[in-house]
C-alpha cells in the first residue's frame, strides 16, 4: 500500500493480464487468492478500454450556452457528469454534461466569480471564490448557499477543498491564503509571508501541506496544522503563473513569466532539480501527466512543450501550430 492505495503498474494492449495480476498479488498483501478472479476480470476490462481506438477519438459533445458575460473557470465533478462554470456575471452555474442542461445557478456573490471547485470525490459541495473578497460553500444538489467565508482584504482567485473534505483553503490578491473549517465557516488560520498576490494553491495528498504560488516570484510550502511556512522556493526572476504537485507529491513544479518552469524536490525543499529552458516568452501554465513522469508547459510564444519529469528533465516535444498564446494544457 502507498498512502492507502495499491501502487500503480503499467497496462498496455500487449500486457499479459494473468502475469500482471500475479505481479500485483506478489507486491501487495491486500491482494489474496480469493480476489484473483475479480482482479483479472477488472484488468481485462481496463485493457479493453486502453486498446479501444474509438475512445481516443474526440468529438464535440455539447456546446453549453452558459453566461452572458465571459467565463472565468470551469471544473468537473469526479465522475465527469457535471460541470461548473464561473463568470463575470457574478454567478456560478452547474451543468449536466450528457444533456447540456443547466441544473443550477448559484447566485449571491457581489462581483466576478473567479474560482470554482467540487469537493471531489463526493462532489456534494461546491466552493466559489469571488472578486467580492469572499468564498462561498454551496450544496451541489439544491444550490443553497451553506456558508460564506469572510476575512480576505482582496479578491479571492483560488479556492480548494482539503483531501479530508473538512477544510477549505483560499488564496487572494491580498497576498494571503486562509484556511476555514468547512462545517462552521470559522477561519482556522492565515498563511502570511508572500509579498504579492497569491494566484495558485494546492494541497498535498494527505492535506498536511499546502503550496502557494505568488506574483512575488516564489512558491511557499505551508504546514496546515500550525499555519506556518515550512520554506520558500526561490529562483524565478518574475511572477509565477502556476505551481502544483505531481501525482505522489514528491515533486513541485512552477511556471513563471520569466519564460521558464522549474521542478523542485518536495522532500528537499532547498533543491531546485531543474530549470526548463526553451520557451521564448512567458510560461502561462503547466501540468503533470497522471503518473508524474511527464510535464507539459504552455506559453505566450504560441507553443506547448513536453518534458521528462522522471529522470533528466529533457525536452521531449515541441507542439507548434497555434497562432496566439497557449494559455492552458492538459494530458488526456
Amino acid at each position: 500500500m502507498q498512502r492507502g492505495n495499491v501502487k500503480s503498474q503499467d497496462l498496455f494492449c500487449r500486457t499479459d493480464i494473468k502475469a500482471l495480476a500475479e505481479s500485483i498479488k506478489a507486491s501487495e498483501p491486500v491482494i489474496t487468492e480469493s480476489v484473483m478472479d475479480q482482479l483479472v476480470e477488472t484488468l481485462q476490462k481496463l485493457q479493453a478500454k486502453v486498446c479501444n481506438v474509438d475512445v481516443k477519438r474526440y468529438y464535440k459533445h455539447k456546446t453549453l450556452k452558459t453566461h452572458l458575460l465571459p467565463l472565468t473557470n470551469i471544473a468537473f465533478d469526479k465522475l465527469g457528469k457535471r460541470c461548473l462554470t464561473g463568470s463575470y456575471d457574478r454567478t456560478c452555474k452547474v451543468w449536466d454534461i450528457d444533456s447540456g442542461k443547466e441544473l443550477l445557478t448559484l447566485e449571491g456573490h457581489k462581483n466576478v466569480v473567479y474560482a470554482v471547485s467540487f469537493n471531489n470525490p463526493t462532489s456534494d459541495k461546491i466552493v466559489t471564490g469571488s472578486f467580492d473578497k469572499t468564498a462561498s460553500i454551496w450544496c451541489s444538489r439544491t444550490g443553497h448557499c451553506l456558508l460564506t467565508l469572510w476575512g480576505h482584504d482582496g479578491e479571492v482567485v483560488v479556492a480548494k477543498f482539503s483531501p479530508t473534505q473538512n477544510k477549505v483553503a483560499t488564496g487572494s490578491l491580498d497576498a494571503t491564503s486562509r484556511i476555514f473549517n468547512l462545517a462552521t465557516g470559522q477561519e482556522l488560520g492565515v498563511l502570511k509571508g508572500h509579498t504579492a498576490e497569491v494566484i495558485a494553491l494546492h494541497y498535498n495528498d494527505d492535506g498536511n501541506q499546502i503550496i502557494t504560488g505568488s506574483f512575488d516570484g516564489t512558491v511557499s510550502v505551508w504546514d496546515t496544522r500550525t499555519f506556518t511556512r515550512v520554506c520558500a522556493l526561490i529562483g524565478h526572476r518574475s511572477e509565477l503563473s502556476n505551481c502544483l504537485y505531481n501525482f505522489d507529491c514528491t515533486l513541485i513544479a512552477s511556471s513563471s513569466m520569466d519564460k521558464t518552469a522549474k521542478v523542485w524536490d518536495s522532500r528537499r525543499t532547498d533543491a531546485c532539480l531543474a530549470t526548463l529552458l526553451g520557451h521564448d516568452d512567458e510560461v502561462l501554465d503547466l501540468t503533470f501527466d497522471n503518473k508524474g513522469k511527464k510535464l507539459a508547459t504552455a506559453s505566450s510564444d504560441t507553443t506547448a512543450r513536453v518534458w521528462d519529469a522522471s529522470t533528466d528533465f529533457r525536452e521531449l516535444a515541441v507542439m507548434q501550430g497555434h497562432r496566439e498564446e497557449v494559455s492552458k494544457g492538459e494530458f488526456i
